[in-house]
């Protein structure tokens, strides 16, 4: 049975580190993408001495336009064809929106939204139609809830979620498995879990470690899942979401807002 090989971008910490880690459990050939000077060689060399699998890692800008094209070419000229796409990468913040200037959101828009528009359409490009290809997008809860301080970050969540949804259905019937990750809160960076430890009942038990994630999120994509959801209370949530008024979504929002405004 042919080795798969799987491109993960984001690589070097956090989900995207949990994400190679798993894949090279499970004796997937990685192509590691991330900026450089985040600690990507000695990532891959760490795969390399414990598990049984090929690594190769490219530290690139992902929000330079000709980033994009640069892992496909270099994919071709190696005679490597990529079976898995895991579009990671991405940019997130906690701040009112008048807090950040406009050069962050500019990053944050290309890096959440163009990136893994465009990885995807190249992949696509490339993928062997005689053997099943799996993309899966990383979404957010946030891109479902309203949540303040998460205006930008949550509006290109909502944009990879149509986007998924959207090409799903463009997709069925071909070689190629399509899912959204749709994550609660992650303990990717010591200050999220100094921030996430201060949480209390619901709210705590929405966060997951990253390699729980990354264990499920794989799970889901190779059963060829639509969506995966890490965590009971995290999907108790989206069906609460579903089936509440919005009047009163909109009166839970606004609680919340009044309690980030007093404290």
């Amino acid at each position: 049975m042919q080795q798969l090989t799987a491109i993960v971008t984001g690589a070097s910490e956090g989900l995207g580190k949990s994400f190679a880690i798993e894949l090279a459990g499970r004796d997937i050939n990685l192509v590691l993408v991330a900026l450089p000077g985040s600690g990507l060689p000695e990532l891959a060399s760490f795969i390399r001495k414990n598990f049984a699998v090929t690594v190769h890692h490219l530290e690139i800008d992902l929000t330079h336009t000709e980033s994009y094209a640069e892992i496909f070419t270099w994919l071709k000229e190696q005679h490597i064809t990529a079976h898995l796409l895991i579009n990671n990468a991405g940019l997130g913040n906690w701040s009112w929106f008048e807090d950040k200037n406009i050069a962050f959101y500019k990053m944050q828009i290309e890096l959440n939204v163009i990136t893994p528009v465009l990885l995807t359409r190249l992949f696509l490009a490339q993928a062997d139609a005689s053997v099943t290809s799996y993309i899966l997008n990383v979404g957010s809860l946030g891109g479902l809830f309203l949540v303040p301080k998460k205006q930008v970050y949550g509006a290109t969540k909502s944009f990879i979620r149509y986007f998924t949804k959207c090409l799903q259905l463009e997709l069925y019937g071909s070689n190629v498995k399509l899912s959204l990750l749709s994550p609660g809160g992650i303990n990717t960076k010591p200050e999220l879990l100094v921030m996430n430890n201060t949480l209390k009942g619901i709210s705590k038990a929405t966060v997951l470690e990253p390699e729980q994630v990354a264990r499920i999120a794989i799970d889901g994509l190779l059963k060829g899942k639509k969506e995966i959801i890490p965590g009971v209370v995290n999907r108790l949530l989206v069906l609460l979401n579903s089936l509440l008024p919005a009047y009163i979504k909109d009166n839970i929002i606004k609680r919340r807002l009044n309690t980030i405004l007093v404290s």
